[in-house]
C-alpha cells in the first residue's frame, strides 16, 4: 500500500469515470489537498465494463441537461486533456418492436427537441438507409440522434485522472476503504487498512460498492450489482464500420463497431443482484441467437473474448447524487444504472459546485437527491438499456 497522508481536505473513494472527474473538477476550483482511494486500480470497475456509448436519447430533463455538458467535453476531450478517446460520433439508433414503447418514445423524444437535441424518428425504411444490415421483421421504427456514439472508457477516465494529479491530487491505487469514522454526524476520518486520513469532506463514488460503503458509514445507499456480459467479435468487415450503435431496445440487444470487429451484449431481465463477475456461455448463446436474428450477417463472425462486469444500480434507475442523509459532509455521485460513464464530467463538474459552491448551479438535481426514496417521490429514466 502506498504511504496515505494524514488528512485530507476532500477523500473520494473510488477511482472510476466519477471519483477522476470529481478530483480533477475540484482541482480546477482549488480543491488540491484531495485523496482518491481505489481499491483496484484507476478504471477497473464498472467503467473498464462499459460499452462506451454516449449518448443524449434520455426520458428525464436532468439527464439531458447533465449529457448536453458532458458532451462539451466528450467532443473537445483531445484538446483539453491532450488524450485520444477514439470518441465516433456515429449516432445511437433505437429500434422499437412493441407498440407499447411507442408512445413513451415519442413523448421522450418531444422533449428532448424541446431541449435542442438533435434526435428524431425514423420509420424502418430510414432504418435500412441508417444501417443496413437489420432485419427489420417486427420494427416498427425507433429514434436517432447523430450527435450519440461512443468513446474508449479506459483512455477517458486517465484524461482525467492524469490531469487531477499534474494539480496535486493524489491518486491511490490497491488501497481500500475498511472504514469511515462517524461522529455527531460528521465524518472525521477514513481508514484503510490499518491506516486512518483525517478527512474534511467525504465522497463515495464507488460505483457497484456504495451500498457497502454506506454500511461502513452507518447510511443506507440503495446502490446494488447486476451482471452485464458484453462480447467482441474477431475482425470483421462484412458491415460498414460507420453504421450507428444500434440498439433492439424490448431486449437490450446492442452492437457497435469496435477495433476491427463489433461489440455486442444483451441484458438478461432475470439476472440476480450478486457479485458474479463470470461470463455464462449459456447467455452467449442467447445473445449471440437475438443479435443472427436483429442482424443475420453476424452469423459470419466470431466471437474473440467476453467479459462480464456490475452495473450499479438503483430502483429507479437513476444516480444519487449529493448529501447523504443525516451526516454533513459526506456526499455520494453513484447508482448510474448503465450510463455513469457517459455522465462522468458533467458529475465532476456538479460535485465540484456542491463542495465548492455549497449547491449544484448548472444542473436541478433534485431528482437525483438521496431522501426520494423514503419520500417515495420516484421519477423513473425510461431509456435504460
Amino acid at each position: 500500500m502506498t504511504d496515505l497522508p494524514a488528512s485530507a481536505d476532500v477523500v473520494i473513494i473510488g477511482a472510476g469515470i466519477m471519483g477522476c472527474s470529481i478530483a480533477y473538477h475540484l482541482a480546477e476550483r482549488g480543491q488540491t489537498n484531495v485523496v482518491v482511494l481505489e481499491k483496484d486500480f484507476i478504471g477497473r470497475g464498472s467503467t473498464a465494463d462499459a460499452a462506451g456509448g454516449i449518448r443524449m436519447q434520455f426520458s428525464t430533463p436532468a439527464n439531458i441537461e447533465l449529457m448536453q455538458i458532458s458532451f462539451d467535453y466528450w467532443e473537445n476531450f483531445e484538446e483539453r486533456f491532450g488524450q485520444f478517446i477514439n470518441f465516433r460520433q456515429q449516432g445511437y439508433l433505437f429500434l422499437l418492436t412493441d407498440e407499447a414503447s411507442v408512445a413513451p418514445f415519442e413523448a421522450n423524444l418531444k422533449l428532448q427537441q424541446s431541449m435542442n437535441v438533435p434526435a428524431r424518428w425514423v420509420t424502418p425504411e430510414d432504418i435500412a438507409e441508417l444501417n443496413p444490415v437489420v432485419n427489420l421483421d417486427g420494427v416498427i421504427g425507433g429514434t436517432i440522434c447523430p450527435r450519440d456514439g461512443w468513446a474508449d472508457t479506459s483512455t477517458s477516465t486517465m484524461g482525467f485522472a492524469q490531469a487531477a494529479r499534474r494539480t496535486g491530487v493524489k491518486i491511490i491505487e490497491e488501497t481500500a476503504v475498511t472504514g469511515i469514522e462517524v461522529v455527531d454526524g460528521r465524518v472525521v476520518g477514513v481508514r484503510a487498512g490499518d491506516t486512518r486520513i483525517a478527512a474534511g469532506q467525504v465522497i463515495c463514488a464507488a460505483g457497484a460498492y456504495t451500498g457497502e460503503i454506506g454500511k461502513l458509514a452507518g447510511v443506507d445507499l440503495p446502490v446494488e450489482p447486476l451482471r452485464r456480459m458484453s462480447w467482441v467479435t474477431g475482425p470483421f468487415d462484412e458491415i460498414d464500420p460507420a453504421v450507428p450503435f444500434t440498439i433492439e431496445f424490448e431486449r437490450s440487444l446492442y452492437f457497435h463497431p469496435e477495433s476491427g470487429g463489433f461489440l455486442f451484449g444483451m441484458s438478461d431481465p432475470d439476472e440476480p443482484v450478486s457479485w458474479n463477475k463470470s461470463v455464462d456461455q449459456a447467455w452467449l448463446v442467447k445473445t449471440v441467437d437475438a443479435l443472427v436474428e436483429r442482424a443475420p450477417v453476424f452469423a459470419n463472425a466470431t466471437v474473440r473474448n467476453g467479459w462480464a462486469g456490475p452495473y450499479e444500480v438503483t430502483p429507479d434507475h437513476n444516480p444519487l447524487i449529493g448529501p447523504a442523509p443525516g451526516i454533513e459532509n459526506f456526499s455520494v455521485a453513484a447508482g448510474f444504472s448503465g450510463h455513469g460513464f457517459m455522465q462522468g464530467p458533467a458529475i465532476g463538474l456538479l460535485m465540484a459546485e456542491l463542495l465548492v459552491d455549497g449547491a449544484f448551479n448548472s444542473v436541478d438535481l433534485t431528482d437525483f437527491r438521496l431522501s426520494r426514496f423514503t419520500e417515495g417521490d420516484l421519477k423513473p429514466e425510461h431509456n435504460v438499456i
